[in-house]
């Protein structure tokens, strides 16, 4: 049995990106994604805070390979921040493609924090977008509500799930990942790449049953 984990009012359920773009058939399809929805419900209702985060670009992103002349999903450009992955659109503000999966079941979270939404910079992170120095606000957020444990869950766990605990580790919280409610992308052994910057920092690979039981 895996040793138990308990929660409690200094802990954080942090759900990525759950949204219909990221889900199959979506513009930007993690396999399986869908499958986590009802194991990140029952560990909502173990955490007294859960944080829910969406991707929501205004169209044109620069994100998007289809704002810049020639470029293909996928390929990587230099920006001003550092090489930039350009993505099919997705996630556009108001678009079916970035509403949350219906079936998830948080109406308790108390907060639906809406991130990418600067044209010209990604933001893969729930705390810093990705020039490294704008952030969301979120972990001052979190600190004034006494939060000191982060659990991170949802997509991708190579992007935005990986890219969010670091940044936890970063601001000064314990950060896990609770692996077996994320999904991964995975492309060019991202996800390797993803737990070895993760375990670098001590950010815990953990599995659901360890806060379930």
């Amino acid at each position: 049995m895996p040793s138990a984990i308990t929660i409690d009012e200094n802990d954080v359920l942090l759900v990525i990106d759950l949204q219909a773009d990221f889900m199959p058939g979506g513009a930007l399809a993690v396999e399986d994604g869908d499958a986590v929805v009802p194991l990140v419900n029952a560990l909502a209702r173990r955490f007294p805070h859960v944080v829910v985060t969406q991707d929501w670009h205004p169209p044109g992103h620069a994100s998007f390979a289809s704002s810049h002349d020639g470029a293909r999903p996928f390929d990587v450009k230099r920006v001003a921040y550092g090489d930039q992955v350009l993505w099919p659109d997705h996630c556009v503000q108001g678009t079916a493609g970035a509403a949350l999966h219906p079936d998830l079941a948080l109406d308790l979270a108390f907060l639906i924090l809406r991130k990418g939404m600067h044209a010209p910079v990604d933001s893969y992170s729930a705390f810093v977008e990705a020039d490294g120095k704008t952030t969301t606000g979120l972990a001052a957020l979190l600190k004034a509500r006494g939060v000191k444990r982060i659990f991170a869950c949802g997509l991708a766990t190579d992007y935005c799930v990986a890219f969010s605990a670091l940044d936890a580790r970063a601001a000064g919280f314990e950060a896990f990942v609770i692996d077996d409610a994320c999904r991964a992308i995975d492309a060019n052994d991202s996800l390797g790449g993803a737990w070895a910057k993760m375990s670098a920092v001590m950010v815990w690979r953990i599995q659901a049953a360890e806060i379930l039981g």
